[in-house]
């Protein structure tokens, strides 16, 4: 339960339900917008001398004491618990980077691509329509406790100074196999069996041969047999819906979300990738509160609104967007 506020400013953490389509970054950045010009985060005889200088351009942030972050990026394309930090509470960011995390992610087969989600271009396609329900569910429990998961090398991680998509999409041979990460799937299961009663498709943005014999040449020594080639019959997975099916997991801080998705569609013989990806628990802050202790998330449209125009305050001057924070937010002392 958020502890009873006596004194203003205060530091604390809040989480905002992030939509899918902005980057976390910009969200953060709305977010302080409204947090360096409230009473709430910041002490009024700084907010009065930040108001009367008025000296900010349009789209600048006035300077102000009060910092802010968030405790690990989405992807655009994700949605869900996105930690924000403000004031002091941003020393205990760091700790939602390593803690237990919830997602529902849906998995279309047949395809995958260079960012292993739908925002990326097709690799590859393979046959999907031989993979069942109970043949995912069989492959599911090699995925499950503690593992060691590669990285897929379409990410920002660097070896020696460089990225790893820029490796892939150079052609240049990595310089030695991307090493293999501990993390710990607590639970991973099959909780919708979409079949083809969906509206997803392949991306339409398609890898080129060049671009194929690119990531070849970049993982050759380094992996068996790399070939990045389309399976025959092509007509099985573009003319009609691939199959879907959505997973539910619990999983440790550094797990890829993607990879998963990725090696279980390898796993039943076929390719995948991530179409949706919502966080729905990251710590103690859920979309769907259950445990004791748990805090809820802020609606995004809360913010997106107040960004617009704040409204006017209540009695005891609070707008509506404080209010909702006030509700949510776990105060750092």
């Amino acid at each position: 339960m958020p502890k009873t506020v006596t004194k203003f400013p205060v530091s604390a953490l809040f989480a905002v339900a992030k939509p899918s389509g902005p980057t976390s970054m910009s969200v953060v950045n709305d977010i302080k917008s409204l947090v360096t010009q409230s009473r709430l985060f910041v002490k009024a005889e700084e907010l009065e001398k930040a108001n009367k200088g008025k000296q900010k351009k349009k789209g600048k942030f006035s300077k102000s004491a009060v910092k802010i972050g968030q405790g690990g990026t989405l992807d655009p394309l994700a949605d869900g618990v996105l930690v924000i930090g403000v004031g002091k509470a941003t020393k205990k960011l760091s700790e939602f980077l390593d803690c237990v995390k919830e997602y529902r992610t849906t998995s279309l087969l047949g395809c995958e691509t260079d960012s292993f989600d739908s925002e990326g271009a097709v690799v590859r396609v393979a046959h999907w329509k031989h993979v069942t329900r109970e043949s995912v569910e069989e492959a599911l429990p090699t995925f499950r406790g503690d593992i060691q998961q590669k990285p897929p090398i379409f990410s920002a991680l660097k070896m020696d100074g460089k990225h790893l998509y820029d490796y892939a999409r150079e052609g240049i041979p990595l310089p030695r196999p991307i090493e293999s990460r501990p993390v710990t799937i607590h639970a991973l299961d099959v909780i919708e069996w979409k079949g083809s009663d969906h509206s997803f498709r392949f991306p339409e943005k398609k890898f080129t041969e060049e671009q194929k014999q690119a990531v070849e040449k970049a993982l050759h020594g380094i992996e068996d047999q790399v070939i990045v080639k389309d399976e025959p019959e092509e007509a099985e997975t573009s003319d009609v819906s691939a199959t879907a099916f959505v997973l539910q997991m619990r999983v440790s801080g550094g797990t890829y979300v993607r990879s998963i998705v990725h090696d279980l569609g390898h796993a039943v013989g076929s390719a995948a990738h991530v179409v949706t990806l919502t966080r729905s628990r990251q710590g103690r802050f859920a979309l769907e509160p259950t445990e004791e202790g748990d805090f809820a998330c802020v609606p995004w449209e809360v913010f997106e609104k107040a960004v617009k125009d704040p409204g006017e305050a209540d009695a005891d001057g609070w707008t509506e967007w404080e209010r909702a924070v006030m509700d949510k937010m776990d105060i750092v002392d």
